[in-house]
C-alpha cells in the first residue's frame, strides 16, 4: 500500500542518485572530491525553495539548516545523512531503475544481462512482493548508501514546514560529505550543528535503530627497499614489493578477515598495495567492537611488521596506525534517552524496534564521540557498495514515518 510519501521519496531519491558525488580516500582536500558539491548545492536550492531557515553550505562541504520549532521547551534535534557515495564499486553515470510492484522473482539490469537480483542472493527481497524496488542499471552501484538518508530527512523536512500544526522543536538538518571514508565530521560541525542529541538515516531494514558500531582504526605500512638495476641486482637489491606480501602472508588468512567473520568479530582488512620494487605502502583498517581488541589488532600488526623488517636489515618499514572513530555505545550507554526515543518512534509507526550492532560506523560514531549523542536509523538500504544495491520506496516511507514521529515525541 502506497503511502502519502512515496512518491516524493522516489522522485528525490531517483534524482539524487544520478548525481556523481562519490568520495576519494586518497584525496588530501575536504570534501575529498568536488562533485561531492553538486549534490550539496542542490540540497541548498531544495531547503531554500521549502522554506528552511538557517541554510548554509560549510567551508568544510556540509549543508546545514533549520526547521523551525513549532512549541518551546522541546529539545534540538539532529538529522543527519551523508551525499558520498562509496569508492569500492563505480559509482559514475549512475542510472536508476524504479521496479513497480515488485513480482517477487528475479530483477534484471539492462546494462548487465548477467547480472540478476532475487531472494536468492538478497533473502529480504522475498519480503517485498508488491513493493515498489529501486536498483542501478548493473554497471554502478545506486548511492542508496546513504541518499536514500538524505532523501527521507529531506521528505520529513519538508512535511514538518508544510503542515505547522505538527507539534516538535526545532529540528537542525546536516548533510555530510565523505562519510564512506571516515572523514564526514568535521572538528566545527558539533558546534555548528548545535543540537541536544541527533539521528543519522544511515541504516538497513525497517526496524532497526543501530546504537553500537565498531571501533576502528587505520593503518598504513611504508616499505623502503634499496633498488638496483635487475641484471646486476644479486646482493644488492631489495624488492619492497616482496616484502610487503610478506607482511601481507603473515598477516591472520583464515581467521581475522573480513570474509572470515561475522558478528561481533573484528577484522584486518588489506585495502590497496601500492608501490614498486624500491618503495611500496600496504593499506589496511582495523576492526573491533571493544578497545582492547583493536588494541591487540594493531599490536599483531606492529608485530609482523617487526618480524619481516628483522629478516631484511637494509629495508625501512613503517607502520603507523591512525584512530578514525569509536564504539559509540561506549557513550550513549551513559544516556539512553536518545535510543529510548527512537525506539518509541519505531512503534509509533506500527514497527517493532530491533537493535545490533553495525558492523561498520557512521558520522553518528564520530559525533556521539566529540559529544553528540546520535544513534543510526533504518532507511532500507540493502546490498549496498556494488551492483545488487537496492531499496524498497515503501521501507524509506516507514523511515520518514519515524522521523515525524521523533519530531513529535521530542516535544512532549
Amino acid at each position: 500500500m502506497r503511502s502519502e510519501f512515496d512518491t516524493e521519496l522516489e522522485e528525490r531519491l531517483v534524482r539524487y542518485a544520478a548525481i556523481d558525488s562519490q568520495s576519494d580516500a586518497s584525496s588530501v582536500t575536504s570534501p575529498s572530491t568536488d562533485i561531492q558539491l553538486n549534490m550539496s548545492r542542490l540540497l541548498v536550492d531544495e531547503l531554500q525553495m521549502m522554506g528552511a531557515q538557517d541554510v548554509v553550505l560549510t567551508d568544510y562541504g556540509v549543508v546545514l539548516a533549520t526547521i523551525p520549532a513549532t512549541v518551546e521547551g522541546a529539545p534540538i534535534m539532529g538529522w543527519c545523512a551523508h551525499v558520498d557515495t562509496a569508492p569500492q564499486f563505480n559509482a559514475t553515470g549512475v542510472k536508476p531503475v524504479v521496479h513497480r510492484g515488485y513480482n517477487g522473482g528475479g530483477i534484471t539490469f539492462a546494462d548487465a544481462p548477467e547480472l540478476k537480483l532475487s531472494p536468492e542472493n538478497s533473502p529480504y527481497l522475498s519480503e517485498k512482493q508488491g513493493e515498489d524496488i529501486i536498483t542501478a542499471s548493473g554497471l554502478t552501484l545506486l548511492g542508496g548508501d546513504d541518499k536514500a538518508g538524505v532523501a527521507i530527512a529531506m521528505t520529513a523536512a519538508r512535511h514538518l514546514l508544510e503542515n505547522p500544526d505538527i507539534k516538535h522543536g526545532a529540528i537542525r538538518l546536516a548533510f555530510t560529505p565523505d562519510e564512506e571514508i571516515g572523514r564526514g565530521v568535521d572538528a566545527r560541525l558539533p558546534a555548528d550543528l548545535g543540537v541536544d542529541f541527533a539521528y543519522t538515516f544511515d541504516g538497513g531494514k525497517p526496524g532497526e535503530i543501530e546504537f553500537e558500531t565498531f571501533s576502528a582504526d587505520g593503518a598504513v605500512i611504508k616499505i623502503k627497499g634499496v633498488s638496483a638495476h635487475p641484471g646486476f641486482a644479486k646482493g644488492k637489491m631489495v624488492n619492497a614489493l616482496h616484502l610487503a606480501s610478506k607482511i601481507i602472508m603473515t598477516l591472520p588468512q583464515v581467521t581475522m578477515t573480513p570474509d572470515t567473520t561475522e558478528g561481533l568479530d573484528g577484522f584486518i582488512h588489506v585495502g590497496a598495495l601500492d608501490g614498486t620494487s624500491t618503495e611500496a605502502e600496504i593499506t589496511l583498517i582495523l576492526r573491533d567492537f571493544e578497545r582492547e581488541g583493536l588494541t591487540a589488532k594493531g599490536d599483531l600488526l606492529r608485530q609482523i611488521c617487526a618480524v619481516v623488517a628483522a629478516t631484511e636489515p637494509r629495508a625501512e618499514i613503517i607502520c603507523e596506525i591512525t584512530p578514525q572513530y569509536r564504539n559509540m555505545r561506549y557513550w550513549l550507554e551513559q544516556d539512553m534517552t536518545p535510543v529510548d526515543l527512537v525506539r518509541a518512534a519505531v512503534c509509533d509507526a506500527g514497527m517493532e524496534p530491533a537493535s545490533i550492532p553495525i558492523r561498520g560506523g557512521t558520522d553518528g560514531s564520530r559525533l556521539t564521540e566529540m559529544g553528540v549523542p546520535c544513534p543510526n536509523v533504518f532507511t532500507g538500504m540493502q546490498e549496498i557498495h556494488g551492483p545488487l544495491e537496492w531499496i524498497s520506496v515503501q521501507d524509506m516511507a516507514l523511515a520518514t514515518q519515524v522521523a515525524i514521529a521523533l519530531a513529535k515525541r521530542a516535544a512532549t
